[in-house]
């Protein structure tokens, strides 16, 4: 038994409610468990509960034992003042002046084995193919709720940039943007390059290309060292004087190549995210003020210079390619970036109309393709759109590999049809 366990117990009532009876033998009679309460306090407020011949209204708190009310030391803590009830696995005989209720032996053993057995599956999700029960009128408020979870904790993120930045939203969004342009694997390294170089000093040399791509290669380490190729030698004198000119300093640590396909090299996404630099101009406020996704798709939707076609690598020849941003990218960054990006200056401002059209976006493009979403298939769940696969990836890290399913829709689903 575990006390978030006892917690949903409670909540649904899952226990033989018959004949109720206090520690010190008073009847009870459950009306309202109250509402579970995920802040400071107790666990249940607004309940309403007759012990004995009065009806009470408050809260309630929940522990595996009773002596566990003076060991989280309740008893000095306002918050508790208003408890009415003190519901507990087992009654190990503490006196704490409150009703106790002991539940050990009024819940069934079916349904501890069936929760442990979700807890121990071993499955790609603790309830497998029975993630199917669920309702679509029910599945559909989940997903709704996962979307609106994983956009809400993103925007943490954002406000978390703006408060270092005094709320610079442009910025803010050049590091997040350059953060999708390192993918996974150099996400970290693409943002500290980023906030390396002020927006201002990109904006004062974006219609000079080579600028742009000596700025983002050299602060990157990659520039370092003797070459050949009259181009690199170009890039590496450009930046030589651009760094001494604004004082900068390169980013610690090098960008990851290992394991990655020769496309989308941090050296190639460098390349890409100088052309689009170089392309627009007030790219957040164009963001920002679009109505279609069409036009992200068509900003986005840029090619490294002539010198890539023919490297992956600066001095490194290798067979004719453009190194266009591909869809499956562009999509990558308008869901990952400018979304999440746009939820939070809509949530922020308080602009519902930003807010909804981020999601309409979100229902317009194509799912996401990974093993997650792939995994979900297999057992019949599929994602028509981004706002599907979006719930899957946010049910999938913040519920099933947790093992939170408890707090699941789905999980509830799950326990309360068995």
């Amino acid at each position: 038994m575990t006390e978030r366990l006892l917690q949903f117990i409670w909540q649904f009532q899952y226990f033989n409610r018959t004949d109720l009876l206090t520690a010190d033998g008073e009847r009870v009679s459950v009306f309202s468990p109250g509402t579970y309460n995920t802040n400071q306090g107790p666990d249940f407020l607004n309940a309403r509960i007759r012990i004995g011949r009065v009806i009470w209204s408050g809260s309630v708190e929940l522990h595996l034992h009773t002596s566990d009310w003076n060991k989280h030391a309740h008893e000095n803590d306002p918050h508790y003042n208003n408890v009415i009830l003190h519901v507990v696995w087992k009654d190990d005989g503490s006196v704490n002046n409150l009703p106790v209720l002991e539940l050990q032996h009024r819940i069934s053993n079916l349904l501890l084995e069936r929760y442990d057995r979700l807890l121990h599956s071993g499955e790609f999700i603790p309830c497998g193919n029975k993630i199917t029960i669920m309702e679509d009128p029910a599945w559909h408020g989940w997903k709704d709720q996962l979307v609106g979870e994983r956009l809400l904790r993103k925007a943490e993120m954002t406000e978390g940039f703006l408060q270092q930045n005094n709320y610079h939203w442009a910025e803010a969004f050049w590091w997040l943007l350059a953060r999708s342009f390192g993918s996974r694997l150099n996400a970290d390294f693409f943002e500290s390059l980023a906030r390396s170089i002020p927006l201002s000093i990109l904006t004062r040399h974006k219609n000079q290309l080579q600028q742009l791509e000596a700025l983002l290669l050299g602060q990157a380490g990659i520039l370092n060292g003797h070459w050949e190729e009259d181009y690199v030698i170009l890039l590496q004198r450009e930046y030589q004087f651009l760094q001494k000119k604004y004082g900068l300093v390169q980013v610690h640590g090098q960008p990851l190549f290992l394991r990655m396909r020769p496309v989308n090299f941090p050296t190639v996404r460098l390349a890409q995210l100088a052309m689009l630099i170089h392309q627009t101009s007030h790219l957040f406020a164009r963001v920002k003020d679009a109505t279609e996704l069409k036009d992200l798709y068509q900003w986005l939707d840029v090619t490294a210079n002539d010198y890539w076609h023919y490297h992956y690598r600066p001095g490194e020849l290798s067979g004719f390619k453009p190194k266009k941003i591909g869809s499956v990218m562009i999509e990558s960054i308008i869901i990952n970036t400018i979304i999440p990006v746009l939820y939070t200056y809509g949530h922020f401002h308080k602009e519902e109309p930003m807010k909804e059209k981020v999601l309409r976006w979100l229902t317009a493009l194509p799912a996401e393709s990974n093993s997650i979403i792939e995994g979900y298939a297999a057992l019949g769940i599929g994602a028509a759109n981004a706002f599907d696969s979006q719930a899957m990836l946010e049910l999938k890290n913040s519920y099933c590999n947790q093992l939170r399913c408890l707090d699941c829709a789905v999980g509830n689903a799950v326990l309360q049809r068995e």
